[in-house]
């Protein structure tokens, strides 16, 4: 019916199918004026009316001057419009004209078609202006509307040449003329569709965006990311080549988007959690009133005292099950905010599942076309052109929904970011205290992350099941009921993977243990290498990492282990399923043979089903991960916020109520006294509405500045520190500099005030981050300023200064209310009021006078700590010197005496030179530490990119070369037994064309079925064997790489170690350990296991259709060029995601700590939007890190699409002399390739990524060790038994390039001699005691004791022989006796009596596991004196005649200080003693003092003597108060 109504329609036959059985197939001319017409106009009607809208909206017409190519658009559109109107000219003048037949009429096709398409263009004119007017640059469906149109025309243009060609004239010149002009017009506009217009305007947007001004061609082939890679390939990439975002991916946009949709959710999930408690105490009040009473009260009361309290165990149990706080609206809320790119991933992957199963289908045509002699050849070329297209437009949608799955999991994650960073911001201190800053930040970094990772794949929940069922049914139509058979093989290897999967997630904890435990010693190692070369230690050390490493290797050999064998099982399920399913196919009935389609049909369904089978398991234990990160985020989310108002009533506080009603008028400072504990620091945050607030309220009169008194820093430099966003005004800068006392320090700091400081101010004493805390609130121009404690932490003269310039009556500040909490009592005098708290409340109020003269708690605690520092100064004078003016060294009062921290006098490392030069770059976690690893590891010489080939030798060289062959050997013969059991298969196939209509002879059957089988299990064998090998040889190479790090870090000299950021060494024995250990036997088993693939394939291919070997070559230099350009950019890529990574957490970590500050300054704004700039600055290199990954791969699977077509076309080429067995065989290897060669770049690309390792670890394999620990020349036994010290014009520095630190000292000790050696900060101290240990070697001159040259003898010799006890108490985890003896050389008697010597007996003792008592990292489990005291205990045990102690200085609180002075005088009086004085009262009694001044020995004499003299040793002991009479008193 249909066709008859069309076949009048065109005057023509419509369909008939001689047209295609001939071998020069056609298509009828009606088929060509309907549907090929109709197609791509319906296509473009559908499509217009979004362009045409702009048309209607644009009340503004946008009358920009036109491109040239918008003219050019529209001048072929009205071209086409003229040949459509001609075509309709012609007609009417054949039909109406004076030469016309009127017998016969034109088909009414010949009207509508030029009507249709004059139309058309009209339209496609009105769609051009459209996009103009709305500022696009093309239009995706335009230039499908111009390829549709050519392609359809394509069949026409055939037609009218071959009739041309066949009459040998043309028979209607006029429409022939036409249909041509039309077609070139068409091309024509079909290049120009692919062209970007961009306005004039938009042209420097898209120099910083290229992916703006990308057409629709470029956008699907990513071709506009080509610069990017080509300047990745010809130099380093750095965060400047960076393209900006797309505002639609920019972290203000997403986070605004998703905070519109979170809060309504997050309301509704409130509202359902009050409703649901609600009802809850509803339940448990009606519950309690039910109780029966009638047993009399006591008995009423006795059960439900029982019953409560099985009531409570029950809650207890629920609440770990139950969550209590609002839930189940993350995940509604993301869903919403990214509803759009879900719904387009989701079209994507839709269409993909459905092109996957196209393929076999078409290579059973395939097939069956080659075994087919009689059929057209047409038919071939026309399957592998149809495979080609088929394997193309998968490609462009699998990378279109991969790329939109990958950008999806990039905003989830930023969303969550930037909420999680909002919502820290506003967090009530309650919600703030569940959780600590690690807590936090991880929510960030790895919930935040693992979302990512899940909506990655998300679509794959439904696309696993919907891949599964269609491959079945596919099968079942191949191969009936016997395909259950593999089916069942597929499902009974799931719970043997689970098992292994478990096992192997037991040996990773086990592993990670082992591994945690070894990085813990590594960093205590590095942290006090200092102590260890002091004590010769190292060797002690060095075996414990050794025996961790050991252990640590044996799991990870147990885990490569159980590797193979579960790669043994997966690499032979594909040969045990189709051994299955064809062994039963074949013996179910003798009529079932095994023919080519059916085997190669049911290979490529039996490889779709292999990836949906091992993914989802994967996906669903991913998604039970992000089920735990989900409540985690909900509830931080879902926390309560800080209260604005300050007025709560919470009764949880009730018990430490501040009750205050003091007034503060401007221009007042007020100090707030009282006991540790009485609520100073709480009245602090409550003035800043951190507390809640039970009662009352606080009004505050204009804006307030606080200083913590834990200074709070920046990673940023010195000067943004003290600015904290206000404008820079250069004079009020300075005034703020010189009057907190930082002019000094900014003179020493190497880049003044724009050195960086480190996180958490790493390389600034204790007391120079106070003084620039203090800088920033000064700086601020508050009205309030709210001051907690800030002189604690620096030096009393300091202290002195600060208050005199900044907080006192006459310091800037001096118009300015101040509340000062101070325990510096000596500035009390100078407030003019003061606040005594005890137990949260207020005792006392009044001005100092009143306060002294009432002798109330004020007056007693004047007295108590006026004693203590009497007593601490060892100063006779009997009054108390509390006046500012005075020479007596200022008062200052440290409870408990270890919390301050003297600024400046610690010099525990090197001297002050060195001290300045890296200053920067001193630390672990230093300021500038990310760019100086970057800088080492990324910006070196172009070798770094073109990994050297002899970094792979040496890792070869580390796995043996033995191994190494053995390895390439197997998996040669593995890769063989995979070929030949496929080439078997193709024989087998071959039977049904020998015994067709025979009977199957059963003998034949069951070898095949054997032979089939046994290469199947050969080949599984042979991999397990390969992975053996492997993992041996890499555990090998792991076991040499780390003890050759480890054996050569220990001898490195000490310098070494001050220049290099800890950070940076321990990367090495973490990342690169961890990257040698597991991820390149990784990358180097699947770069071999995909190389071999490749190799395989191609041999199978050529040997199949030798033609095929041409192609081989220009199809390799594609690939060779292309991934050689991506490996350089991808790289570069990962490299800056992973450095701009870390600022976002570090800002993170450092704005929690600092939410005081950045509350108090009102700068939570100004926080957020420096959040989102840093998100985006890593949001620009993982955008382009998945665009790159696409790029490759759209790339890469062109080159593998053709090599299915070349494999094609060559098989219907020389279909005559080959079998169909060997084409299907051929082709479905190559159908296969495109995934493998996409897994060979990207494994190749993360070998080359992680060989970088071995080169890291080999260049601190060969740095400069420091002089040998056991010479051939041995001291004698005794040696030194006088203790003699002579230094002979000693000259040393640091370095060869620096300056001298010590210039020439010439000096004599004595044996027994005590010596003080006194100084100022960087005058050479503890220079001198390192170059008795010969920590740094001399320049000139030399060290004799007891008359040996200390040059001459090895290290360890002379450092067993001294001792030292250091300044900084530096213990390492273990037990107490490994601290004390680690070689296990004293017995357990010895260590007692030292033990008791340093008063620690008692302790120790009491202690349950006594000696093998486990000491915390840095002995943080005992208190800094039992720390000092086990110091004193190290040095008691050794007892060699020379004693060096570098003086503890505040960390020791006097009564342990008296301890360790007495037990010295006493236990060492035979021995020569060194101290280095850092307070003078210590070293009165020595026999000598050496003053040091700049390198020099300036003064050495007797104490009284130097007193008398009036020199430097006179100056400095006025300084701290000490006079000739009262050492005489002494």
């Amino acid at each position: 019916m249909c066709a008859a109504a069309l076949e009048e329609y065109c005057g023509s036959i419509f369909w008939n199918v001689s047209y295609l059985k001939r071998p020069d197939p056609d298509l009828p001319l009606c088929v060509e004026q309907t549907v090929l017409v109709w197609i791509p106009l319906c296509f473009l009607w559908l499509c217009a009316p979004w362009h045409l809208l702009a048309l209607c909206q644009s009340a503004n017409v946008n009358t920009k001057q036109l491109s040239k190519l918008y003219i050019c658009k529209q001048l072929v559109a009205s071209l086409l419009f003229l040949t459509a109107i001609a075509h309709l000219g012609v007609t009417l003048g054949e039909d109406f004209g004076p030469n016309s037949d009127q017998s016969s009429k034109n088909a009414a096709a010949y009207y509508a078609n030029p009507v249709l398409f004059a139309v058309t263009w009209i339209l496609v004119l009105l769609c051009h202006e459209g996009l103009r007017r709305e500022g696009a640059i093309d239009s995706a469906s335009i230039f499908l509307f111009w390829l549709l149109l050519v392609v359809c025309d394509i069949f026409p243009f055939q037609t009218l040449l071959r009739e041309a060609l066949r009459l040998g004239e043309v028979r209607d010149v006029p429409r022939f003329s036409l249909f041509y002009i039309s077609f070139g017009l068409k091309l024509i506009s079909l290049v120009l569709s692919t062209v970007a217009d961009i306005p004039p305007e938009a042209k420097d947007l898209i120099k910083k965006n290229p992916e703006a001004g990308a057409a629709f061609l470029s956008r699907i082939t990513f071709n506009w990311l080509n610069s990017m890679v080509l300047k990745g390939y010809k130099q380093p990439l750095v965060q400047e080549d960076m393209w900006d975002l797309n505002e639609s991916d920019s972290t203000a946009f997403i986070n605004e988007r998703f905070q519109h949709f979170m809060k309504p959710e997050l309301d509704a999930a409130r509202v359902r959690f009050q409703n649901k408690m609600k009802r809850k105490l509803f339940q448990n009040i009606h519950s309690a009133q039910e109780d029966p009473q009638q047993n009399g009260l006591s008995s009423g009361l006795g059960k439900r005292e029982e019953r409560g309290k099985k009531e409570d165990e029950k809650k207890k149990k629920d609440n770990k099950e139950e969550e209590n706080y609002p839930n189940s609206w993350l995940i509604t809320t993301i869903y919403k905010t990214f509803k759009r790119i879900l719904i387009e991933s989701f079209c994507f992957k839709l269409l993909e599942d459905v092109l996957t199963f196209v393929s076999p289908q078409l290579l059973k045509l395939m097939i069956s076309f080659t075994q087919d002699k009689s059929r057209y050849a047409w038919e071939g070329y026309l399957y592998a052109v149809l495979l080609m297209v088929v394997a193309l437009l998968q490609s462009l949608t699998l990378q279109q929904y991969f790329q939109r799955c990958h950008v999806l999991g990039m905003k989830v994650r930023t969303a969550l970011m930037a909420a999680v960073y909002k919502k820290a911001l506003v967090v009530s201190n309650d919600t703030r205290k569940e959780s600590t800053v690690g807590e936090m930040v991880n929510l960030m970094s790895a919930d935040a992350q693992r979302f990512n990772d899940v909506t990655n794949f998300i679509h794959l929940l439904w696309s696993c099941p919907l891949q599964i069922i269609i491959s079945i049914v596919f099968l079942w139509l191949e191969l009936g009921p016997s395909v259950l058979a593999g089916l069942g093989v597929m499902v009974l290897i799931i719970p043997t993977n689970a098992v292994l999967a478990t096992k192997a997630r037991k040996l990773q904890i086990e592993n990670m243990n082992f591994k945690d435990k070894r990085m813990k010693i590594m960093n205590e190692i590095l942290n006090g290498i200092k102590i260890l070369k002091l004590y010769a230690w190292e060797p002690s050390f060095q075996k414990q990492v050794e025996d961790i490493r050991g252990e640590e290797l044996k799991v990870m050999k147990k885990s490569a282990y159980l590797h193979s064998f579960s790669i043994l099982t997966s690499c032979c399920i594909p040969a045990l399923v189709s051994l299955a399913t064809f062994a039963i196919f074949v013996s179910v009935s003798n009529d079932n043979v095994l023919t080519a389609e059916r085997a190669f049909t049911s290979i490529s369904l039996f490889n779709i089903l292999r990836a949906p089978l091992a993914m989802l398991p994967m996906l669903i234990a991913s998604i039970v991960q992000t089920a735990v990160s989900k409540k985690r985020l909900e509830k931080f989310l879902a926390g309560e916020d800080i209260d604005s108002d300050i007025v709560r009533q919470d009764p949880s506080f009730s018990m430490f109520t501040i009750r205050i009603c003091t007034c503060s008028t401007p221009g007042r400072l007020v100090a707030v006294v009282g006991a540790v504990g009485s609520g100073k620091s709480s009245l602090m945050s409550a003035l800043l509405g951190e507390m809640h607030s039970t009662k009352g309220f606080i009004n505050i009169g204009g804006s307030l500045a606080f200083v913590p008194q834990q200074a709070w820093i920046q990673n940023a430099t010195l000067k943004d520190n003290i600015l904290f966003g206000s404008p820079h005004e250069e004079e009020n800068f300075k005034k703020v500099i010189e009057a907190c006392a930082l002019a000094p320090d900014l003179e020493l700091l190497p880049g003044g005030d724009l050195t960086e400081i480190g996180e958490k101010g790493i390389n600034l004493s204790g007391g120079q981050k106070q003084r620039v805390s203090l800088a920033r609130a000064v700086y601020s121009q508050a009205d309030i300023y709210l001051l907690d404690d800030p002189l604690s932490a620096v030096d009393s003269h300091v202290g002195k200064h600060l208050f005199e310039n900044v907080i006192g009556p006459n310091g800037l500040l001096k118009d300015k209310t101040r509340i000062l909490v101070t325990h510096g009592i000596s500035f009390l005098p100078y407030v003019d009021e003061i606040v005594v708290l005890e137990n949260g409340v207020i005792s006392e109020v009044g001005s100092y006078e009143n306060l002294r003269a009432s002798g109330g708690t004020f007056s007693k605690f004047l007295d108590t700590y006026a004693t203590e520092q009497r007593n601490q100064r060892n100063s006779e004078t009997g009054d108390y010197n509390l006046f500012l003016g005075q020479d007596a060294e200022d008062i200052e009062l440290f409870p408990g005496g270890d919390n301050a921290q003297p600024d400046g006098a610690s010099e525990d490392t090197v001297s002050l030179t060195l001290e300045q030069e890296n200053s920067i770059r001193r630390s672990q976690r230093n300021g500038r530490q990310v760019i100086d690893e970057t800088r080492e590891t990324a910006l070196p010489s172009r070798a770094d990119f073109q990994v050297k080939l002899a970094v792979f030798l040496q890792y070869l060289r580390a796995m043996g070369w033995g191994y190494s062959a053995m390895v390439f050997l197997i998996y040669f013969i593995q890769t063989a037994a995979f070929t030949g059991q496929n080439l078997w298969l193709s024989d087998w196939t071959s039977d049904s064309v020998e015994y067709y209509n025979m009977t199957y002879p059963s003998w034949k059957r069951d070898t095949r079925v054997g032979v089939f089988g046994a290469l199947g299990v050969a080949q599984g064998n042979r991999r397990s064997l390969f992975l053996f090998f492997i993992s041996n040889a890499s555990i090998d190479a792991s076991r040499i790489l780390h003890s050759r790090l480890l054996n050569n870090i220990l001898r490195v000299p000490m310098v070494f170690f001050d220049t290099t950021p800890i950070g940076r060494v321990i990367n090495r024995f973490a990342k690169d350990i961890f990257t040698i250990d597991e991820a390149i036997p990784a990358s180097l088993r699947s770069c071999l296991l995909c190389l071999m693939s490749v190799l395989g394939t191609v041999f199978v291919i050529c040997m199949a259709t030798p033609f095929f070997a041409i192609v081989i070559i220009p199809l390799a230099l594609i690939y060779f060029f292309v991934q050689r350009f991506y490996i350089a950019a991808s790289r570069q890529l990962r490299r800056l995601d992973s450095v701009s990574r870390s600022p976002i957490y570090s800002h993170f970590g450092e704005t929690v700590s600092g939410l005081s500050v950045i509350r108090a300054y009102k700068h939570q704004e100004r926080f957020l939007k420096h959040n989102e700039v840093t998100i985006d600055e890593n949001l620009k290199s993982i955008y382009l890190r998945i665009v790159s990954d696409r790029w490759l791969a759209i790339r890469l699977e062109f080159v593998g699409n053709l090599v299915v077509f070349f494999a094609a076309l060559f098989a219907v080429i020389s279909r005559d002399s080959i079998d169909s067995n060997v084409v299907g065989l051929s082709v479905s290897y190559a159908l296969n390739v495109t995934q493998t060669l996409n897994w060979l770049v990207m494994t190749t690309s993360a070998l080359e990524t992680n060989i970088v390792a071995v080169e890291r670890v080999n260049e601190y394999t060969q740095l400069k060790n420091e002089a040998d620990w056991v010479t051939d020349t041995r001291p004698p036994q005794m040696w030194p038994e006088a203790g003699r010290v002579h230094f002979e014009n000693y000259k040393v520095r640091y370095r060869p390039e620096l300056d001298l630190v010590l210039h020439g000292i010439t000096c004599d000790i004595n044996s027994t001699e005590k010596i003080g050696i006194v100084g100022r900060t960087g005058a050479g101290k503890s220079s001198l005691t390192n170059c008795l240990f010969r920590i740094i070697e001399a320049a000139e001159g030399r060290i004799l004791i007891d008359d040996v040259d200390i040059a001459t003898i090895g290290l360890h010799d002379l450092r067993h022989r001294l001792t030292i006890i250091p300044q900084d108490p530096v213990l390492f985890s273990g037990s107490l006796r490994m601290n004390l003896d680690p070689f296990d050389k004293f017995s357990d008697e010895e260590i007692w009596r030292v033990l008791e010597l340093s008063h620690l007996k008692s302790y120790v003792s009491g202690l349950q596991e006594g000696l093998q008592h486990k000491v915390a990292e840095g002995g943080e489990n005992l208190s800094v004196g039992q720390r000092q005291l086990l110091c004193l205990a190290r040095a008691l045990l050794r007892k060699s005649r020379i004693l060096i102690l570098d003086e503890a200085t505040a960390a020791v609180d006097l009564e342990t200080d008296n301890l360790i002075q007495n037990t010295i005088r006493k236990e060492f009086s035979d021995c020569t003693v060194l101290t280095i004085a850092h307070r003078l009262h210590s070293i009165m009694d020595s026999s000598r003092v050496m003053v040091l001044d700049a390198g020099k020995v300036v003064e050495f004499d007797s104490p009284s003597n130097l007193l008398e003299k009036e020199g430097h040793f006179y100056a400095m002991a006025r300084d701290a108060g000490i006079t000739l009479e009262s050492n005489t008193n002494l």
